[in-house]
């Protein structure tokens, strides 16, 4: 038996991690702010599963809740095997329009809550010999497109730094970098995305499948479908005078 932990798993990608991982058998720490969400999603999942469900409600803007969840990630008597650092949420418009405390907000909960429960997972999981992060970030990791794109190139960067340091460990480190993909997310950010085409949109549930394989694999930089592995390629080739000319041009919101 292992036991994850995913954090924002109440909705989208960090959802349908905690369904398919229950579904293979894991237990699960659940990690979100929303009490309700939290307690219905953990009932759904024992009752199908027959896997035991722990809920750990935590704002991951506040530094004393982050510290709790620190905790338990990197318990020795009661480990977790696989983290998953999902929580995150996009604010609409230019940086300079926002007010700096919710630039911070966002920094928190995109960046420096990978920084800090990868830090106690990472150490954790080292000293015993096994066990994988995921930190999710994005495509929009790979171009210059405001501090959402800023923030995700941190998780990419600190990603790969960190599967680095642990190779040879047992312990494993993946990137996530999903393109535009059928969630709430959107929604919840006031953006509308009519405009996009189907065609590149991702599927939540298959995206989660694939990324779980590259888990197994021990892939440092997992990214769905081959048309944002084209994307993605491209942004990692092209000058970056063109990279930022390209995201300037484009105006798009962030895509995950």
């Amino acid at each position: 038996m292992t036991t994850a932990l995913v954090t924002g798993a109440t909705a989208g990608i960090g959802r349908e991690f905690a369904v398919q991982l229950a579904a293979r058998g894991d237990d699960l720490v659940l990690v979100a702010r929303d009490v309700t969400r939290l307690g219905a999603l953990a009932q759904e999942l024992r009752s199908r599963h027959g896997v035991e469900v722990e809920v750990l409600p935590a704002d991951l803007t506040d530094r004393e809740a982050i510290g709790r969840v620190a905790g338990r990630v990197g318990s020795a008597d009661d480990p977790v095997d696989l983290l998953v650092n999902n929580a995150g949420f996009s604010l609409k418009g230019a940086f300079l329009d926002h007010d700096i405390a919710d630039e911070e907000a966002q920094f928190d909960v995109l960046a420096r809550a990978v920084l800090v429960l990868s830090h106690a997972a990472g150490r954790a999981m080292r000293d015993r010999g096994r066990g994988a992060i995921v930190n999710v970030s994005s495509v929009a990791s790979f171009i210059a497109s405001g501090t959402y794109s800023a923030d995700k190139a941190f998780v990419t960067v600190f990603s790969e730094g960190l599967a680095a340091e642990l190779a040879g460990s047992g312990v494993t480190v993946t990137a996530l970098c999903p393109g535009f993909t059928h969630t709430e997310f959107h929604e919840r950010a006031d953006v509308d995305m009519s405009r996009l085409p189907e065609f590149v949109w991702l599927d939540a549930p298959r995206l989660v499948r694939d990324a779980l394989a590259d888990v197994e694999k021990g892939k440092v930089v997992s990214v769905p479908s081959p048309l944002y592995k084209v994307a993605v390629a491209a942004a990692r080739l092209a000058p970056r005078p063109l990279v930022r000319a390209v995201s300037r041009s484009a105006h798009r919101p962030p895509s995950t």
